[in-house]
């Protein structure tokens, strides 16, 4: 359970209270139902993260709405959008492991997630982490209803494939880009869940072995 589920659901049944002993326990209820609600809402699932390397998971659980070509400064890439839900879980997952290399906040509109300008227009935050050789860009993307962006880490930070970074809260939208080649393992209409579930797997680059030291050379320091 993310703790804000505990302040809302509290503030409710304080307020469910204060209802039942001024007016009677029928006006109550509604507060003690959104009270259940927002314990259901702000559910934190554990998830079984897959180990391969290579592979880029989804950071939020939703429904795929759009996979596309894309371009990131100048290089090809794809996007894959994912829609959440009021209904889905809204903790957000990092999709590789690598180091946070930047985390930029941009201001913007609460158009409806389901619209192909909110990727540029609504609020955001825009996180680009490298890892294995490779650079994934994530995006935290507000909604109609969603009207806070929590993100909990800052550049600099070393995060691991499928760790808990942050919320959005009440219906939004998370959109991954990855580098081509990329090999997408899912399409429109896939139902997706944050940490477990595998969007693409992408070519990982070796690391290129040192030179040998031969007997009777002196390593060049």
């Amino acid at each position: 359970m993310v703790s804000d589920g505990y302040y809302y659901a509290l503030a409710l049944v304080g307020a469910a209270v204060l209802l039942g002993w001024l007016a009677g326990p029928l006006w109550a209820l509604p507060a003690c139902l959104l009270a259940l609600f927002f314990l259901w809402f702000f559910r934190d699932p554990e998830r079984a993260i897959p180990a391969e390397a290579g592979l880029v998971v989804s950071p939020a659980d939703g429904k795929v709405t759009d996979v596309s070509a894309t371009n990131l400064d100048g290089k090809p890439c794809t996007r894959i959008s994912i829609f959440l839900n009021v209904f889905d879980v809204h903790v957000n997952r990092s999709p590789i492991t690598g180091v946070i290399k930047s985390a930029v906040y941009k201001p913007g509109k609460y158009l409806n997630a389901m619209d192909a300008t909110s990727a540029e227009a609504n609020e955001q935050n825009i996180v680009t982490v490298e890892g294995d050789g490779l650079t994934v860009v994530f995006k935290q993307i507000a909604g109609l209803l969603a009207r806070r962006i929590v993100f909990n880490y800052k550049p600099g930070d070393a995060i691991v494939r499928g760790q808990r970074v942050g919320l959005i809260k009440f219906g939004s939208r998370t959109d991954v880009i990855l580098p081509r080649p990329s090999d997408v393992m899912v399409q429109v209409g896939d139902r997706v869940k944050g940490g477990s579930s595998v969007l693409a797997r992408v070519p990982v680059r070796q690391k290129s072995a040192p030179e040998p030291v031969h007997e009777g050379t002196e390593a060049v320091r």
